[in-house]
């Protein structure tokens, strides 16, 4: 949410109620720091886990609401006035946010809140004071970062914890929540739905039965929501209830809207009414392999770099990827991937993964390297004429080329592979110079791209008669 259309949302809150802020005492005679605000909900602070009373005017309360959803942030006075007073204030209306400032300041100082004057207008020094809206967002956006599913889960459920109801629910009154509520009730309900979707992927279908429940009554025509409880009912053999969801749902969005249900939803109904085995475990684009206690996906591609472009799933998806897409979660997953791949041998593997326990930063970053690398090698694969990709490519291999041995097999043979000196960037090189030989191969030109929409997996097809990467893992 914009600093604006949080001014904004504010400008509504004026009222007489004497209701007063909760704030935390913590009784110590030493000046306490680190004071933790709660908005999400009743308006409350607290410092060391004790509550005090302060600001007996519902206007003081939402003044340092506005100075707090800015923390840190300039808000100019002539803004607070217009927000304050909706855009009619009276004659002492400056006067009277000096008042207000000025009652804040002494109520506040003793547990370490500084609000500073600066130009016209008055800002809530961040130093370690928290705001439990930004908490909120922050954990939020990590969940739906996280690719593996159970740290996606615990973020998203620590969020989904800091909500105690609706915005500022002592001080808002009817019109200002309605204007609070579209981002971050939205907010809410998508990580409510990214957990359940993290759960459904950890075979969590009960307790996303009965989280969802509520919610799919209340948001009818949430047609993500209402799919995921379906699916949860499914597993959980209430296929009689999922197909009840379905219909209520199709008529509320026939009543409210004039339309069906989408494609997505339209496809699990009909998954459902035909016992589709692919909805009784959660979705995978491949199989997984375990190698080293490192999770790989199985190579379907035909092709060292091809299947380096395969350890992620979901190309064709929008971003954030669902959970698990990202199969290249640590270097050490990365250097076993090289030696699974063939482009490393295990002794070099071995010396790899000491290598990394040794300098963790280098690791990461040769891995963020990696990833970098990977995007532009598919995108040079894909059939797209992306020259920077080729240009990025190029010079990867170029790179490679530096560091490669002729080593000889025990059958006789031998092939180019990146010698030990390259320390931990020996993947990166083996996996670009990979690339480089497949891009100037007449093979390319065979390269598809699996016809599964949470796939779009990059395989060989020389005979020109397959659609997907594996007739076993997406067609069924």
């Amino acid at each position: 949410m914009t600093r604006q259309r949080r001014h904004a949302a504010f400008a509504v809150c004026l009222t007489t109620s004497s209701t007063s802020v909760k704030v935390n005492h913590s009784g110590s005679s030493e000046r306490p720091t680190g004071m933790e605000f709660r908005l999400l909900g009743p308006f409350e602070a607290s410092h060391h886990g004790r509550l005090v009373e302060i600001a007996s005017r519902r206007q003081e309360r939402c003044l340092l609401a506005l100075l707090l959803l800015d923390l840190g942030h300039l808000v100019t006075i002539d803004r607070l006035i217009d927000l304050l007073w909706n855009g009619s204030a009276p004659a002492s209306a400056r006067g009277a946010v000096y008042t207000y400032v000025g009652r804040l300041r002494a109520a506040l100082n003793p547990y370490g809140v500084r609000i500073t004057t600066r130009a016209d207008g008055y800002l809530v020094e961040a130093d370690d004071h928290r705001v439990d809206v930004t908490d909120f967002h922050r954990t939020v956006q990590q969940g739906l970062d996280a690719a593996d599913p159970a740290v996606r889960a615990a973020l998203l459920d620590g969020a989904l914890q800091q909500w105690r109801g609706p915005l500022l629910a002592d001080v808002a009154d009817d019109a200002l929540r309605h204007r609070l509520d579209g981002q971050l009730d939205e907010a809410r309900l998508v990580a409510v739905e990214m957990r359940a979707e993290a759960q459904l992927a950890l075979g969590r279908h009960a307790r996303v039965s009965k989280d969802l429940a509520g919610l799919a009554d209340a948001y009818p025509l949430r047609e993500r929501l209402v799919g995921i409880l379906m699916t949860a009912h499914y597993r959980a053999a209430r296929q009689a209830d999922a197909l009840l969801l379905y219909e209520a749902t199709r008529k509320a969005l026939a009543t409210e809207l004039g339309v069906d249900p989408g494609p997505d939803l339209q496809e699990l109904h009909r998954r459902i009414l035909r016992n589709d085995a692919r909805l009784d475990q959660p979705r995978r684009a491949v199989y997984e392999v375990r190698i080293r206690e490192e999770v790989l996906p199985w190579t379907v591609g035909g092709h060292p770099a091809l299947d380096f472009c395969n350890t992620f799933a979901g190309w064709g998806l929008p971003t954030p990827p669902p959970p698990g897409a990202e199969w290249l979660r640590g270097y050490n997953t990365f250097a076993v991937w090289c030696g699974y791949i063939g482009l490393a041998d295990d002794p070099t593997v071995t010396r790899l993964l000491t290598l990394a326990a040794r300098d963790p930063a280098e690791a990461d970053r040769t891995l963020e390297q990696a990833r970098t690398l990977r995007a532009q090698v598919y995108a040079c694969l894909n059939g797209h004429a992306d020259h920077a990709a080729f240009d990025a490519v190029a010079r990867a291999a170029e790179a490679a080329a530096k560091t490669l041995e002729y080593t000889r097999d025990e059958t006789g043979g031998g092939r180019w592979r990146p010698g030990l000196d390259a320390g931990l960037r020996l993947p990166l090189h083996a996996a670009a110079w990979s690339a480089a030989e497949l891009l100037a191969d007449p093979r390319r030109l065979t390269i598809r791209s699996c016809a599964e929409s949470h796939c779009r997996w990059l395989f060989l097809d020389e005979a020109g008669m397959r659609r997907w990467c594996s007739l076993v893992t997406c067609a069924g």
